[in-house]
């Protein structure tokens, strides 16, 4: 019997912790190919590469594991593997993560790792984020494994609706034992940035950028509040950013 092609991503780099234990769990369910940033891509977004060069090098780093590692950005090596490393080829599922580090609520915005994911809604696979709520690149991650493993199980089972992507989070292993799974709406929650002005040896002046994270948001039925109380978060993401909503209220409103 044939298994499932699984391709893994993510942005934090080929040699994190974190891809690695991705692609031990998927190569349990699938044949795995990985095709990741050669160095940290963290807050990339959506970002491609435009007018540069992308290199791409063969990597032994997992073993037998067909494996890629790639100049660009996250989406940069999601577009190459479906259009290049695997173009003759059906791609079941992609897999982006484990990111050290949350990408709940608006950090999904930023995230290289969640537009890895979104990059595969677009392309038309089935795909999922997962993310780990420790910034620690040594972050014990043993607790999640049943997690990973049970909702690449169901995604390849069930599908994803087309269009969506997956944005798993999960508590880190100090909050204790993880309750379940929630699927969630996106919380209401922010980064209210400060810029620290200093200057370098030189005298020159530069910025540092101070985050402080808000949440605004007093549901139970959102990502946040399921982290706070050690469930993994599910979120559907789309890529389509229309506010359907807004567009009778232009109509009516506006002189246009």
């Amino acid at each position: 019997m044939t298994k499932p092609l699984i391709l893994i991503s993510n942005d934090d780099g080929i040699t994190s912790k974190g891809i690695r234990k991705l692609v031990e769990i998927s190569k349990k369910t699938g044949e795995v190919v990985v095709v990741a940033p050669d160095s940290p891509q963290s807050g990339m977004g959506h970002a491609i590469t435009v007018g540069d060069t992308l290199r791409l090098r063969r990597s032994d780093i997992f073993g037998d594991i067909e494996a890629y590692e790639c100049s660009g950005t996250p989406a940069d090596c999601v577009k190459l593997a479906k259009h290049y490393v695997l173009k003759q080829r059906k791609i079941d599922l992609i897999v982006s993560g484990v990111n050290h580090g949350s990408n709940s609520s608006i950090s999904v915005l930023y995230s290289g790792t969640m537009s890895a994911a979104i990059e595969g809604a677009i392309e038309g696979c089935p795909s999922v984020g997962f993310s780990l709520c420790d910034y620690d690149p040594n972050a014990e991650m043993d607790h999640i494994d049943e997690y990973v493993e049970k909702i690449i199980k169901e995604a390849l089972k069930n599908g994803i609706q087309k269009g969506i992507a997956l944005n798993v989070n999960f508590p880190p292993i100090q909050a204790g034992s993880i309750k379940g799974i929630k699927i969630c709406r996106q919380a209401n929650a922010l980064w209210e940035e400060q810029f620290d002005e200093r200057k370098d040896p030189y005298g020159r002046r530069y910025f540092w950028m101070v985050e402080n994270f808000v949440n605004h948001d007093s549901g139970e039925d959102n990502d946040e509040w399921a982290l706070a109380n050690n469930y993994v978060s599910i979120v559907p993401c789309q890529f389509d950013m229309t506010a359907h909503h807004a567009i009778s209220r232009l109509n009516k409103d506006w002189e246009i």
